[in-house]
């Protein structure tokens, strides 16, 4: 798939408001100790818009939450960022201010590197004089490559499982990541939208090739058996799916080129377009550029 085509935001927000308590828990324990779950709402999307760089820019995910024992609320926003930018740092602090202005309450602010390098990211950012520091802002950070994937799969954590796609594998292990991805998919028992969800998620970053899903299937015929079958019923449903929506995309595309053909022969013959929009519900710019 084209790195352009993908909508790494879109993704990691459903991904994320899906399964909130589930992220927390797995990357930051000392905050989901603190945090009340019972109360948990999702604030609308957040436009933020930089006067002096003339752009618009789209907060990830705000979440309106209570801490243990007290009855003020907090926010948490979590930032995704999957491209590498040197001020970064300071557009968190930005995001921060603009979000307190507006909210006047406290905010967590959290950011997750996603891009395929391995470089250190900051987590804070400073103003400061030689005489004063003016400000010290901090965020929590997860850097997803420098991850080590496999000390993940024994978290029964359907963020775990998504992640184990971005996390820091080589070339060499994708098959073994994939076997531990549908492991730990029949380990979560979750209902088929969440299931679809987390599959759809992991086969976005890690795609393997024919070959390696021949590897993959080899692999697990060694499991224990009663797993080996669930694995394998899981993998065999999916592909089922896929087909059943290429099929869907041909017949779409098969009705959509027989109805430009209909529309070219009902020109020829002089039709014109409003008959031929009404007849074939064809749009009436897609007839003007059919006419010779």
């Amino acid at each position: 798939m084209s790195e352009t085509r993908i909508d790494h935001d879109r993704l990691f927000k459903e991904l994320l408001s899906t399964f909130f308590e589930e992220f927390v828990l797995l990357f930051f324990p000392h905050v989901h100790e603190q945090i009340d779950f019972h109360y948990l709402s999702f604030l609308s999307e957040e436009v933020l818009t930089d006067v002096t760089a003339g752009e618009k820019h789209r907060v990830d995910l705000l979440v309106e939450t209570k801490l243990r024992g007290e009855d003020g609320l907090i926010v948490i926003h979590i930032e995704h960022q999957s491209y590498i930018q040197s001020s970064f740092s300071e557009r968190m602090f930005i995001y921060f201010s603009r979000l307190f202005q507006k909210h006047r309450r406290r905010i967590l602010p959290i950011a997750i590197f996603s891009y395929d390098a391995i470089r250190d990211e900051p987590s804070s950012f400073t103003v400061s004089f030689p005489f004063l520091t003016v400000l010290d802002f901090r965020f929590l950070t997860i850097e997803l490559r420098k991850l080590p994937w496999r000390e993940y799969i024994r978290h029964d954590n359907p963020v775990a499982a998504a992640l184990l796609s971005k996390m820091g594998y080589n070339e060499d292990e994708k098959v073994e990541v994939k076997k531990e991805f549908l492991r730990m998919l029949t380990r979560l028992e979750l209902d088929e939208a969440r299931q679809r969800l987390l599959f759809g998620f992991f086969e976005t970053y890690l795609r393997l090739s024919e070959e390696e899903e021949v590897r993959l299937r080899n692999e697990v015929k060694t499991m224990e058996e009663k797993e080996a079958a669930k694995v394998m019923e899981l993998i065999v449903s999916y592909e089922q799916k896929g087909m059943e929506k290429g099929m869907e995309k041909g017949i779409e595309k098969g009705m959509e080129k027989a109805k430009l053909d209909v529309a070219k022969r009902m020109l020829a013959k002089g039709f014109d377009a409003d008959t031929i929009h009404e007849l074939t519900g064809l749009p009436l710019e897609t007839i003007e550029q059919l006419k010779p």
